[in-house]
């Protein structure tokens, strides 16, 4: 599951946007909370109640939440403007389930096989996030155009290509997570593997 922040805000001079790149500042978090249980079935029970929230009436196992921003340098010079510099910032946070019940060794491999999964299903979402923001950074880029004192014009261009990149991030997201999420896929195993049925 996901939780995204775009932030798009225009200020003296200067563009501030979500997104990022190779060349961004990479902050990671990364929260737990606690669940026990005896069985396998325990445990799901457990994070269907106490795990991050998916809209309102739903829990997630787990979470990638990700904050992105630009921040555009624009300069003007003989009637062109130019963008001079792009700095980047991405702010990634994930949530897990954290096992605090004692368990015998079945169950407790069960755990680690499961908790192994989890992870690597909410990093590929933070792999895809820091492929967006690269996408970005190229598609920005030597951006310049003839524009008047407030680079207004450049500003939409910039706006319009993080959208437009941030739109088809966005659906490699929803595409990864309805293959990982369809029945009989990865996540499904996951579970039914954690509760003993297969």
């Amino acid at each position: 599951m996901r939780r995204i922040s775009l932030a798009i805000l225009a200020a003296a001079g200067m563009l501030f946007c979500g997104t990022a790149s190779a060349g961004t500042k990479l902050t990671v978090h990364v929260r737990s909370y606690d669940v026990t249980g005896r069985t396998g079935a325990e445990l799901i029970e457990a994070m269907d109640g106490l795990g991050p929230r998916h809209g309102h009436a739903t829990r997630a196992i787990a979470e990638t939440g990700y904050t992105v921003h630009w921040n555009l340098d624009v300069k003007r010079d003989n009637g062109i403007c130019r963008l001079r510099q792009a700095t980047g910032t991405i702010d990634l946070t994930y949530t897990f389930p954290r096992l605090t019940s004692p368990s015998g060794p079945v169950l407790r491999k069960r755990w680690d096989r499961f908790i192994a999964g989890v992870r690597q299903h909410e990093h590929t979402h933070g792999r895809i996030a820091k492929q967006m923001m690269r996408a970005t950074e190229t598609a920005l880029a030597g951006l310049e155009r003839q524009d008047n004192w407030f680079c207004t014009g450049l500003r939409w261009d910039a706006r319009h290509r993080i959208d437009t990149i941030y739109a088809d991030y966005e659906a490699r997201q929803n595409a990864f997570d309805a293959r990982e999420h369809r029945d009989g896929g990865h996540v499904e195993k996951l579970v039914n593997a954690l509760m003993g049925k297969n």
